[in-house]
């Protein structure tokens, strides 16, 4: 299989594949337990209740019970292959997903997962996941790939996108999923796309920002506006509607990798260390660096609105004030 190197997403320094059909099937091989888990790249990271789930390369997962102070390796994990969004809609239901079009699921917390889909012949690798609810998901990756499940991934539906604006088939690489009060979900995608959907993920509509490059992350405010983040210190903030969009000034040109929102405190990372928080509710925004400028690929905010970090490098140990 050939690659091509990218930090697409949330820092996919687990390439982007470009797509070949393999002679055999892929052989499912467990995550091996590591002394060095947490200096692993993590791609996403998500709540399930009071607990942290990370996961990221050769299907790390990481859990922690108390805030992100520490982390203890996933007991059982299925695959060994990148593992790049997760979702849990309690403590202990939730959802991986990655490479090889891969989705798990686990009932424990994060602890042990299994297998609910595998596309063991092509690598048509998902990026982002999202669970509305215990029967209710969408999955969304490579090439406009969009998964849609109503019996909590026992069964998942691919549904087909309409092409964008201006092109004649939908080829998007659909990178990270965030969601409104309302359920109204939203994909960050290339080509400055933000697609939304209003049933679950059953169909979209694009909402175009104007903006050329890749978009990687987004979340949506308190008061209700979008905030995205893409290639080269693009970050956008727009109308609750997705109609206008402004640039939101940052000196650095470093990508962004991820944005989380609690209450008014919102996070956006990226590469290069770059940290640029509001405590406003995106009114104003203070940007800043890690000490050694590791690229960081994924965030959470704490009970506290002190920001949990994940880099290329792993866990950050030092929080940022």
């Amino acid at each position: 299989m050939r690659y091509m190197n990218s930090f697409m997403g949330t820092l996919l320094a687990a390439v982007l594949p470009l797509v070949t059909l393999q002679a055999s099937a892929l052989e499912a091989v467990p995550a091996v337990p590591s002394s060095n888990a947490t200096q692993a790249t993590f791609l996403d990271a998500a709540w399930a209740k009071g607990r942290v789930v990370a996961v990221g390369d050769h299907g790390m997962v990481l859990l922690s019970d108390d805030q992100g102070k520490s982390f203890h390796q996933a007991s059982s994990v299925p695959l060994s292959t990148p593992l790049t969004g997760v979702s849990f809609v309690d403590s202990k239901q939730g959802w991986a997903v990655g490479h090889w079009g891969a989705i798990l699921t686990s009932n424990d917390g994060g602890d042990s997962w299994q297998i609910q889909r595998l596309s063991s012949n092509e690598d048509r690798p998902l990026f982002a996941v999202h669970f509305f609810n215990a029967e209710q998901g969408v999955a969304v990756g490579l090439w406009s790939l969009v998964l849609t499940t109503d019996d909590g991934g026992k069964t998942w539906d691919e549904q087909k996108l309409k092409a964008p604006p201006g092109s004649s088939r939908a080829d998007l690489n659909l990178m990270g999923l965030f969601v409104d009060a309302r359920g109204s979900v939203y994909a960050a995608a290339e080509r400055g796309q933000v697609l939304r959907s209003d049933d679950f993920g059953k169909s979209w509509s694009y909402l175009d920002t104007g903006y050329e490059g890749t978009l990687w992350s987004g979340a949506v405010l308190a008061d209700g506006t979008l905030l995205v983040g893409g290639q080269r210190g693009t970050l956008l903030h727009g109308t609750a509607d997705g109609q206008v969009w402004q640039r939101v000034p940052l000196e650095s040109k470093s990508s962004i990798t991820a944005i989380v929102v609690s209450g008014k405190q919102v996070v956006a990372v990226g590469l290069d260390g770059l940290m640029v928080r509001s405590g406003d509710g995106g009114g104003s925004f203070q940007e800043q660096k890690t000490h050694d400028g590791v690229s960081l690929t994924a965030a959470l905010l704490s009970g506290n609105d002190y920001p949990v970090l994940f880099s290329r490098r792993g866990v950050v140990p030092v929080q940022i004030k």
